[in-house]
C-alpha cells in the first residue's frame, strides 16, 4: 500500500521534472488512485507548489515577490497556449488578435482570448482571470 506521503512525493517529483508548466488529473494515474492522486494534488496546492487552474488542471506555482502571493510561473496565455498544444487543439489568431494585426483597431489584445480550431468547453485561470477560446472557423 502506498503512503499518502510517497504519492504526493512522487507526483511532486514527476511535476518538477517535467517540462511542462500545466499537468491534468490524468497525467498522475500511474501513480496512485485518482483519491489519492487529487488529495496529494491538494496538498501541493496548499503548499504553494502548484496552482488550481480549473477542473483537473493544475500549473507549476511560483511565489511573486510582487503580490507576495503564490501564482502560476508562466502568464495566462502561454499556459492555456500549452495546455491547448497538449490536447492537441490548434491555436490560431482570435478576431481580436487579427483585428489588430490587420490595423483594423489601435486596441492591443490582451491575449486572454486564444482562437482555436475546434470547440471546446473549458474554464482555465486563475484568481479571477480566466482565458476565452474562441471557435475559428
Amino acid at each position: 500500500m502506498i503512503t499518502l506521503n510517497t504519492v504526493e512525493d512522487a507526483i511532486a517529483r514527476k511535476i518538477n521534472d517535467s517540462p511542462r508548466h500545466v499537468f491534468m488529473l490524468k497525467d498522475f494515474n500511474d501513480i496512485a488512485s485518482s483519491d489519492q492522486v487529487l488529495l496529494s494534488l491538494n496538498q501541493l496546492e496548499e503548499k504553494g507548489k502548484i496552482v488550481r487552474m480549473g477542473k483537473g488542471l493544475y500549473a507549476k506555482a511560483i511565489f511573486s515577490p510582487l503580490s507576495e502571493c503564490i501564482v502560476p510561473c508562466k502568464p495566462l496565455r502561454q499556459l492555456a497556449t500549452e495546455l491547448l498544444g497538449y490536447l492537441n487543439i490548434e491555436v490560431v489568431p482570435s478576431s481580436y488578435d487579427r483585428a489588430y494585426n490587420e490595423g483594423r483597431t489601435t486596441q492591443v489584445p490582451t491575449g486572454r482570448v486564444i482562437g482555436v480550431k475546434t470547440e471546446i468547453s473549458l474554464e482555465f485561470g486563475y484568481n479571477g482571470k480566466y482565458v476565452t477560446f474562441e471557435y475559428v472557423a
